[in-house]
């Protein structure tokens, strides 16, 4: 395995197995835990699913298994079983939803500013004609 790459652990995948749907028509599943170590690392990585490595198998089965688990509510369920399993204390846990950027945080000054035609600004004198 490389070390570039995410891969389950057996423990890991033992705790999650049990709640994946059994109940696949057609053709037979490809691996649940190749697809599952593909799906977390293009989660990880912040990448697309079309630049995840072939090691994970072919990237339309990546997404469809993701798509289809998320509308049948199977990552929901698997999620809420880890978490109800217990995990790291609350204190070390980061809420990202009460982390806030400001406006300044995309960069700084540069690029020009469009403001609506007629418009001056604040504190800026007509020129006179006269």
């Amino acid at each position: 395995m490389d070390r570039d790459h995410f891969w389950l652990t057996d423990a890991q995948f033992s705790k999650i197995e049990p709640h994946l749907p059994t109940d696949a028509r057609g053709k037979a599943r490809v691996d649940d835990r190749r697809v599952i170590s593909g799906a977390v690392q293009v989660l990880k990585s912040g990448g697309r699913r079309v630049d995840a490595p072939p090691d994970y198998g072919p990237k339309k089965t990546l997404y469809n298994r993701y798509v289809r688990g998320a509308e049948k509510g199977v990552w929901a369920a698997l999620f809420e079983a880890l978490a109800q399993a217990g995990g790291p204390p609350p204190q070390v846990l980061i809420d990202s939803s009460a982390v806030k950027a400001l406006r300044s945080a995309a960069g700084g000054k540069g690029g020009r500013q469009i403001r609506p035609s007629g418009a001056r600004a604040a504190g800026a004198r007509r020129k006179s004609t006269r």
